[in-house]
This record gives C-alpha cells, sequence and structure tokens, in this order.
C-alpha cells in the first residue's frame, strides 16, 4: 500500500505508529524494515505506505489502537553540555536520553542542539509539531559568549543580513553545506564587549546547522558558550540543567494556536499548488 490519490486524511505509517504507540519514528521505521507491522493481516515494507484512522495496523501482531483524547505532549529540557541530540551515539557519547526520564524516551527533539551547548531543547511525542516547530520562523534567542570583540562588521551582518559563499568555519569538518544564507537577527544586545571575550543575547529566527558559530567564525571569532534561552516564546527561566518540565497552560494555548495556523496555510498552499499543476 503506497501513496494514492487519495492521501488527503492520510498520514505516514511510521507517524502513526509513533503517535499512538510507545514506539519513536525512527524505532516504527525499524520495525517495518524487518517485516513486523502489518495492514489488514498484510505484512508490510514500504516506508512510503499512508494510512487512516480507520486502518488495522498492527505492531509484533499486537493492534495500534486509536486514542482520540490523547493530547499531545511538549516538555522543555535544559540540555546538558556535553551530550548529543540523538536516540544513539556511534562515538559512544552520553545523549540527551541518557539523562531525561525514561517514560519521554519516544519524544521526538525539535530541531537540534550541538555537543557544546546547552539550554532549551523542546521534545515532544507529536510528529507533526515537531516538524512544524522546526521548519518555523518562530524566535529562537541565545545567550552567547565569543572571542575577541563584537566588531562593526558583525553587527553590520547582524542588522542587515549576510549570505556567505564559503561557510565552513565553524562547521563540522564532514558538512556538506558550503554556501549559507543567513537573514538578519530579530534582535541582539552586547552585554560586555573586551579584546578578549564578548557577551552577547541574540534573537533569530532561522535554526540552521550551527549557524550562529558559522556565523561569528566568518569574522575570525570562535564560539565559546552558547545557551538558548527561548524557543517561540517558550522560555528555560530558572529550569535547573539537566531537568525537564511540561509547558504551562498558557504556552500549550500559544502552541495550539500556532498549530491552527499552520493547518490553515498548509491547506492555502495545497489548494495554490492544485491551481498551478493544473494550469
Amino acid at each position: 500500500m503506497g501513496n494514492n490519490d487519495n492521501d488527503e486524511h492520510k498520514t505516514r505509517l511510521n507517524k502513526f505508529i509513533s503517535h499512538n504507540s510507545r514506539f519513536s519514528r525512527r524505532e516504527a521505521d525499524e520495525l517495518i524494515k524487518t517485516g513486523k507491522v502489518s495492514i489488514d493481516g498484510k505484512v508490510i515494507s514500504d516506508l512510503s505506505t499512508k494510512v487512516n484512522d480507520k486502518t488495522i495496523v498492527k505492531v509484533n501482531g499486537r493492534t495500534v489502537k486509536v486514542d482520540y483524547k490523547r493530547a499531545s505532549t511538549v516538555i522543555v529540557y535544559n540540555k546538558l553540555k556535553g551530550e548529543i541530540v540523538s536516540k544513539k551515539d556511534p562515538q559512544g557519547r552520553k545523549i540527551i536520553y541518557d539523562t531525561i526520564p525514561k517514560k519521554f524516551n519516544h519524544f521526538i527533539p525539535v530541531g537540534r542542539l550541538d555537543f557544546a551547548s546547552e539550554g532549551m531543547l523542546l521534545l515532544t511525542d507529536d510528529p507533526k509539531i515537531a516538524t512544524s516547530l522546526m521548519n518555523s520562523n518562530l524566535e529562537r534567542v541565545y545567550k552567547i559568549k565569543i572571542e575577541g570583540e563584537v566588531t562593526a562588521s558583525m553587527i553590520s551582518a547582524m542588522e542587515n543580513g549576510i549570505t556567505l559563499d564559503d561557510a565552513t568555519a565553524g562547521a563540522w569538518d564532514k558538512t556538506k553545506t558550503i554556501s549559507m544564507e543567513f537573514s538578519k537577527f530579530l534582535g541582539y544586545q552586547i552585554q560586555t564587549n573586551t579584546p578578549k571575550f564578548s557577551k552577547l543575547k541574540v534573537a533569530i529566527s532561522e535554526g540552521k546547522n550551527r549557524e550562529l558559530r558559522r556565523f561569528f567564525a566568518h569574522f575570525g571569532s570562535k564560539v565559546v558558550d552558547l545557551k538558548r534561552v527561548s524557543f517561540g516564546g517558550i522560555n528555560l527561566n530558572n529550569l535547573p540543567s539537566g531537568k525537564v518540565r511540561y509547558l504551562e497552560s498558557d504556552e500549550y494555548e500559544n502552541l495550539r494556536h500556532f498549530m491552527k495556523e499552520q493547518t490553515k496555510l498548509n491547506r492555502k498552499n495545497s489548494n495554490e499548488d492544485f491551481y498551478e499543476d493544473e494550469y
């Protein structure tokens, strides 16, 4: 059962499984690949398969039941330095799931913070929320410490944006992304500015790979400390390092409003795409 023309109200099989069971989306993919998932008694191996709430999906012979009353959950985690945002690390380094409570092991991280970064990381059990937040232009606020002074060139780039043909400085050694376009910062505050080290608080609307490290590396400055303190109006506040909390009621309300707007936007774009294809 692959994609077809009536997929409007269907969802990808791995998302269906992860949203209605304890399995993560990646774990669902593995279950599908190893022949442990069936639909209407037929083993499914096609990862592109889509289903709806009426489809009989079984994992290891047990029916995955749709819980219509189930509310999506989002948590805030204050990530520690020296942790990898991943389910596992080939190098054996510590991962976030070594620290967060086991009951959240199936939660999906909303974007990533690299090994040397710390601070706010949102995780959710709803793939749609994770994808929408990751791809959004919601404000992300960071406190950073850089080597050297904040220069006039840095300020100009923060205020106007900059395009780099070679953005490998500050990136991982094996990065495949060479050129990068940095939008102008939503805001910035220079807290200290000295020849040795400077501290800033910056707000950006993107979540590109090692974006801030690559931005300042272009100007010959290394980011030595980076901590995210806010994402989309959700603040880290006084949450201790290595601890989690649930969203507050007003934060959930704002998230529900955001998701409704995203749904409207997606429908509008889908209709536009349809008419463009027709003509």
